[in-house]
């Protein structure tokens, strides 16, 4: 199986939160010599707070403040034992009260993190399964991570996607014994609720159906008791769900609360339950400082503070709803989001905002798309009702300047969060227009001239490569190898071109570029669903080339202009095409362009390396070597040259009838063994289509050995403009592959090939790299830039990462 160097799902994540944090946005320190609540210091600035999660203020209550002071001068500082041996004297209290509130004994765990972790690998035995909300909070997903390795089917839905849901559950009912539906009751970013009505009705439907909660977010703030959104919403817990709630965030101190109303699992949670055994307990002022709140959520207090933020809430949507912001969310929740779309305008929106004197928190890739990012407002009893009107009317007044500075529009923004865009106001653009972009949807549109001067000698896309791409691609009967193709050329007010590029536009597997493991569960299922976990992908270049397919005049004064109107042309394109992803490849990892498409709301991924040989020119076996290392030498020497010998080579400009099947049936045993690049299989019309083209040659290796036998090899080639030469696809016998060495072999005959041909530069392709350098190949990494509608995808990529097991067996 070819090797590629994959992308690293943690490195991109890297790259978006360095560019926040490179704005001054992210991993700031508070300077308050005395926080209140209302206000927070950032960098000398007092600003008012909306960016806290302590709604109701309680963190701030003196009574919980003087309870935590006499516990640490009763007990000390922490209590340094796990609480399987004993907990210090005001746990049982705690527990009481907790208990009091909800009517049910409680499991007290650090934080909630750490609860996930101590009740999840214990609840769920190894004949259930999982099926998580992909917009459930981190803690869940990490923790039900660690039940593939027992072989626990863990899949994913999209967000509140009921339909979705019930087709997951009844894949698994035949297969598992209870199957675990993972789900925040309020969700940190947006602000919205689970459907509890509705999932109730499932459990009434499905007897196998459970539910487990993340309720962190809608603690205190609602509910009898405070007792929280999920409890408020089913008022009596039943058996077939679990609840994991704080004592941190809104509650004012510290911890976490697990609810279950089966006393055999409660008790087995609090026996062995990961970090419960093994980690430390709660620290004395953090537990004395829950009983304190505990006893105000026991009392009438409470429903006046929930009282106090609900109106505060309520009189914020009232003047939200006198204005047009785009507002992804709206409900009675202290949580609210306001859609900026791409990170440049979120930045320039914070920026401002700050300077105003108010602080917010940026929503940002991973916990939104990255074409969602936006400002998170989250209101508390801190915040009074002048503070409120204050920031609503600094909202109003900042957001168009942000747009506006960033060359976007509330059309775009509410077009990326899929709302209604009927009341948008677009900002009109009363510059003198400098730069003209021409749309095209065929080769045959553009003079061959103009197009191979800046496009020409790139791999399979001067202009009679192109050809061949739209003959065989544009109308192909197979949705899976059809593609629609858009040429773009930007102008100056001269006429001279500063920017030329193709794209085009088909379904892709969503795991394409994934790990090999992940691509083989896929598979499995593909066998019954063809089109499972694929997406409608507007791309620069195509599937079947690689290389720099964006010419920039970098010389050209408006090239970054000209890189704007491209992306804007592009995102337009994307929305009326309906498209699920829009990828720009390949570019340098090292571009000058990197800071401009990110802030325009794509993220960076690692390409497959590129490898590439040039301007080798040698009219022996031992000139060859000279341009090698020693060390590559010794491996040519070995297991390269010995083998020529075996091997009948003949070069041949078209293949008969039978000869087309033996090489398509050739390629196919490649793609049957290869999943590091899964893309879709290729029609054997395509390789006839090769057959007819004058620009395509064919490599063929047939052994000496077997002289009755058909070929074993074949490197399908393409010949560009007499410079560069493509070895686009290669099609082997495994059976003689290890042997007489045939891989290595049919790459020596293309370097062989190429310099007969006297042509300046191999494009050796993505992938068995380390193969390909120790034939002189350079390895140049390459990067792409996606964005994408929603994470769906790729966190169920990577919550399937090195999962072997697959329920579709």
């Amino acid at each position: 199986m070819a090797k590629i160097k994959h992308n690293n799902f943690i490195d991109t994540v890297d790259e978006v939160l360095s560019g926040a944090k490179k704005e001054g946005l992210l991993h700031l320190y508070a300077e308050d010599k005395k926080l209140t609540g209302r206000t927070i210091q950032v960098k000398g600035k007092e600003m008012f707070h909306f960016g806290t999660t302590g709604y109701l203020g309680l963190e701030q209550d003196i009574r919980l403040k003087e309870a935590a002071i006499a516990a640490i001068n009763n007990y000390g500082t922490q209590f340094p034992l796990s609480k399987s041996y004993i907990s210090h004297p005001l746990y049982s209290e705690l527990e009481q009260k907790i208990e009091l509130m909800y009517g049910i004994p409680p499991i007290i765990t650090k934080n909630s993190t750490l609860g996930h972790l101590a009740v999840i690998p214990t609840l769920i035995r190894d004949e259930d399964a999982v099926i998580m909300d992909h917009q459930v909070h981190w803690s869940v997903q990490n923790a039900c991570q660690l039940l593939k390795l027992r072989g626990i089917p863990v899949e994913m839905i999209r967000h509140s996607n009921l339909e979705m849901l019930e087709d997951k559950i009844k894949q698994l009912t035949t297969k598992c014994n209870k199957i675990w539906y993972m789900a925040d009751g309020v969700y940190s970013m947006f602000g919205d609720y689970a459907p509890i009505p509705e999932l109730l009705a499932l459990t009434q439907k499905y007897s196998q159906l459970n539910l487990y909660f993340d309720d962190v977010h809608g603690m205190s703030w609602r509910g009898k008791n405070g007792t929280g959104f999920i409890f408020d919403m089913i008022e009596e817990l039943p058996e077939n769900c679990i609840v994991v709630s704080t004592l941190s965030k809104t509650f004012g101190a510290s911890g976490a609360t697990v609810f279950c109303r089966n006393q055999k699992l409660r008790d087995k949670i609090k026996n062995f339950g990961g970090p419960l055994t093994f980690s430390a307990q709660l620290e004395p002022a953090s537990v004395a400082a829950a009983i304190a709140s505990a006893d105000i959520h026991l009392s009438p207090e409470i429903e006046l503070k929930q009282k106090v933020l609900a109106d505060k809430i309520d009189y914020f949507n009232q003047l939200l709803s006198n204005g047009n912001l785009p507002i992804i969310s709206k409900n009675d929740s202290p949580v609210f989001f306001l859609g900026m779309g791409t990170p440049a305008t979120a930045y320039k929106f914070v920026h401002r905002l700050f300077e105003e004197g108010f602080f917010l928190n940026l929503g940002i890739y991973p916990a939104v798309p990255i074409k969602n990012t936006g400002i998170r407002i989250t209101l508390s009893s801190h915040n009074k009702l002048e503070d409120i009107t204050a920031l609503a009317d600094a909202m109003e007044y900042h957001f168009p300047k942000a747009l506006e500075e960033t060359n976007s529009s509330e059309i775009k923004i509410r077009r990326a969060f899929g709302m209604d865009n009927k009341k948008a106001e677009n900002i009109s653009q009363s510059k003198e227009q400098e730069l003209f972009i021409e749309e095209k949807n065929t080769i045959q549109d553009i003079e061959k001239s103009a197009w191979n001067q800046y496009m020409g000698k790139q791999n399979i896309f001067d202009w009679d490569g192109i050809v061949y791409l739209e003959k065989t691609f544009s109308q192909h009967p197979d949705p899976t190898n059809q593609w629609d193709f858009y040429y773009y050329i930007i102008k100056d007010n001269k006429g001279i071109i500063v920017l030329m590029t193709f794209v085009t536009y088909g379904l892709w597997k969503d795991d394409m570029l994934a790990t090999e493991s992940v691509s083989i569960h896929l598979e499995e299922i593909r066998k019954t669903n063809p089109l499972y976990l694929t997406s409608r992908v507007l791309g620069m270049g195509s599937l079947f080339t690689e290389g720099e397919h964006c010419f920039i005049n970098q010389e050209h004064p408006l090239a970054e202009k000209a890189l704007k109107l491209l992306l804007d042309k592009l995102e337009e394109k994307f929305n009326d095409l309906n498209a699920d992803m829009l990828v720009l490849r390949d570019f340098e990892k090292d571009n000058s362009y990197n800071k401009i498409i990110v802030d325009q709301g794509y993220f960076k991924i690692d390409m497959p390396e590129s490898c590439v040989i040039e301007n080798q020119v040698w009219h022996s076996h031992e000139e060859f070597t000279k341009t090698l290392s020693l060390r590559s030498r010794k491996h040519f020497n070995k297991e390269i040259e010995p083998y020529e010998k075996y091997y009948d080579v003949v070069i041949k400009d078209k293949l008969s009838k039978s000869e087309i099947g033996r090489a398509y049936q050739l390629y196919n045993n490649v793609k049957d063994n290869n999943y590091a690049i899964n893309t879709f299989r290729y029609t054997q019309k395509i390789f006839e289509n090769m057959n007819e083209s004058p620009n395509w040659e064919f490599i063929v290796l047939a052994l000496k050995v077997e002289p009755e036998n058909p070929f074993v090899g074949v490197m399908f080639c393409y010949k560009n403009d007499n410079h560069t030469y493509v070895p686009e696809l290669i099609g082997m016998d495994y059976k003689w592959a290890k042997e007489y060495q045939l891989y290595r072999q049919l790459l020596f005959q293309t370097i062989k090939r190429a310099n007969e041909l006297q042509l300046q530069k191999i494009d050796f392709g993505v992938s068995a790299s380390f193969e390909k350098r120790k034939l002189g190949a350079r390895i140049i990494p390459k990067v792409a830039y996606v964005q994408a509608r929603d994470n769906y995808a790729m966190e169920l990529m990577n919550t399937l990462q090195n999962d072997y097991k697959s329920i579709a067996k």
